[in-house]
């Protein structure tokens, strides 16, 4: 299949599954496949790495599990210290669909940097972070940024692109910035949101927050800057990802996490290759 037919194929699936009208008996195919990747009651199926601590050290319980819901903590931390931290679900993807919730509570920690405040995010095609340095202070991923207005009336758009060691093709060229914007709507206070990945390997990726497709980039691939003391093997710049770790952010903001489910769309990486 040609790549401009593949990528018309996936953009009719994307707007079936998010806002293409349906039948009732799409909406029932539309709840199958789906798998939880955390129970509600622990995380034993993630990996923590923190900066400045080996890799399986959930320092100052950073993660934590209460009411059914993923907390991101730092109330046995002291100052911030740049120990910027992420849970690894425990094995990597390659074509998905993956949803989630998120909410910001809490204050800024003392000493946690200013561009943190009400800040998130969800990695993927992140690599294995038991290769990551015990100095490295962000793993060589892609990252859905997650934001919340700051109450002020400016826009402040989520779901948006950042790039930690890594680049993607943005509007047929490589995009020069570590972030890009979505065109998401601003979401004040405490109020959950949610938040969809459709990542198709090294093809097509987008974001969706609330139902609405706000982002889309391609050829997701190692290179450019922003990640800090990582093993220089592991960086290959220009080597394309097509698959990796799936992982939720702390940057000293607390943040809470739930309905954690992912979809296997591999049966759309054998369509591609006919």
């Amino acid at each position: 299949m040609k790549r401009t037919t593949f990528i018309a194929l996936i953009s009719c699936f994307i707007f079936a599954s998010c806002g293409g009208i349906k039948s009732s008996s799409n909406q029932s195919d539309d709840k199958k496949g789906w798998v939880s990747l955390f129970n509600g009651k622990d995380i034993k199926d993630w990996f923590v790495k923190v900066h400045h601590h080996e890799f399986g050290v959930n320092f100052g319980n950073t993660f934590r599990v209460e009411d059914g819901i993923i907390k991101v903590r730092y109330d046995q931390y002291g100052d911030f210290n740049d120990q910027f931290a992420h849970l690894y679900y425990k094995t990597p993807f390659s074509y998905y669909h993956l949803k989630f919730e998120y909410r910001f509570v809490g204050k800024l920690q003392k000493g946690a940097p200013d561009y943190t405040l009400l800040n998130s995010g969800v990695m993927f095609h992140s690599q294995d972070p038991r290769t990551m340095l015990k100095e490295q202070d962000w793993p060589i991923s892609i990252e859905m940024q997650l934001l919340a207005g700051l109450g002020d009336g400016n826009p402040r758009p989520t779901g948006n692109m950042c790039s930690p060691g890594t680049n993607v093709v943005y509007k047929g060229k490589i995009a020069d910035s570590h972030c890009l914007n979505s065109t998401s709507k601003t979401y004040d206070g405490d109020q959950w949101v949610r938040g969809e990945l459709i990542v198709l390997g090294d093809s097509l990726i987008t974001h969706i927050i609330n139902g609405d497709t706000v982002l889309q980039y391609s050829k997701p691939q190692i290179g450019g800057g922003v990640a800090n003391g990582y093993d220089p093997k592991i960086k290959i710049d220009g080597k394309l990802l097509s698959s990796g770790f799936i992982a939720l952010q702390s940057e000293g903001q607390p943040v809470d996490f739930k309905n954690i489910e992912i979809k296997d769309l591999s049966n759309l990486k054998r369509s591609a290759k006919k």
